[in-house]
């Protein structure tokens, strides 16, 4: 079999085993056709690429002038690769094992202050179906701490108002139930009775949060909504989906929440993916000590 075939079987295997959103999918597909291509000119044969080739493939993304960040990831992917290749016994042993990753370092996410958070929240003017829409998106937003492919997602059976739950299926088809706060129900509850109507054109649509032609909300539709009323609150800092997740975790954390709780309802498989809002707090702590004592 040729270096594209054992491709096509791995990706194969992230979309029916592993579950890998779309998006995930592109970006393995993206980042292995860039090894294969590499290795392609090489050798032909996958029993024979060793660990010097993918030395010599990692100094080759290093000048590709890439990020760390992606460095790191697309070594991510070439060692997935080859665990699976040796899972399914097309090889004998992993020649990326002991190879290491280049390192990353995490950067703190960037988070709306509670005042800012409120003031993003009242900027829809409830006064139209799309005020009430967005009301309610932004709340469920920052009530759930959903990713942006989460909302978008969304499906009216996945609303329990009066248990004051939602579902949520995030990466990996991964289902998880997510409490909501008090006016996220109520905006919900007026949206749906009021105006989700109002958006559908013909037929049922099973999805929560429409467009103005009726169809499901994208993520650019959202990403657009969120940076109008950003703007609209006058809030400076850089805007993005993730924001508003970011801000409902770490206003948790400062308050107290319990970092196991946390990590159930943001969906993270890994705990070390939600202590960087531990992190977060603590920069806060200090800066907050270098502002009051008098020797800070």
């Amino acid at each position: 079999m040729d270096l594209q075939h054992y491709q096509d079987l791995f990706i194969n295997y992230l979309i029916s085993e592993r579950g890998y959103s779309k998006n995930t999918i592109e970006s393995y597909s993206r980042e292995l056709l860039r090894f294969i291509t590499f290795v392609s000119s090489i050798t032909s044969d996958i029993r024979c690429i060793s660990q010097v080739h993918i030395i010599d493939y990692l100094r080759y993304l290093d000048g590709l002038n890439l990020s760390r960040r992606s460095q790191h990831h697309n070594m991510i992917v070439v060692r997935q690769f080859f665990k699976f290749l040796l899972r399914e016994r097309y090889i004998t042993s992993n020649p990326s094992a002991l190879i290491d990753i280049p390192k990353v370092k995490m950067g703190l996410p960037e988070y709306l202050t509670v005042d800012e958070v409120e003031s993003l929240l009242s900027q829809p003017d409830k006064k139209d179906k799309f005020g009430i829409r967005d009301a309610a998106m932004l709340e469920i937003m920052y009530s759930a701490g959903l990713r942006a492919s989460e909302v978008c997602g969304l499906k009216t059976n996945d609303i329990n108002l009066e248990a004051g739950f939602i579902r949520v299926l995030g990466k990996g088809s991964k289902e998880r139930l997510v409490p909501i706060g008090q006016k996220a129900i109520c905006k919900l509850k007026e949206y749906i009775e009021s105006a989700r109507n109002l958006f559908v054109k013909k037929g049922q649509i099973e999805y929560l949060f429409l467009n103005k032609d009726g169809k499901r909300l994208s993520r650019v539709g959202l990403w657009k909504i969120l940076r109008h009323y950003a703007k609209l609150a006058g809030i400076k800092k850089e805007i993005y989906p993730h924001i508003l997740r970011h801000s409902f975790a770490s206003h948790l954390i400062q308050n107290g929440a319990d970092l196991r709780a946390v990590q159930e309802m943001l969906g993270h498989s890994d705990i070390s993916t939600t202590q960087i809002y531990t992190h977060l707090d603590t920069k806060r702590i200090v800066e907050m000590y270098k502002k009051y004592h008098p020797r800070g």
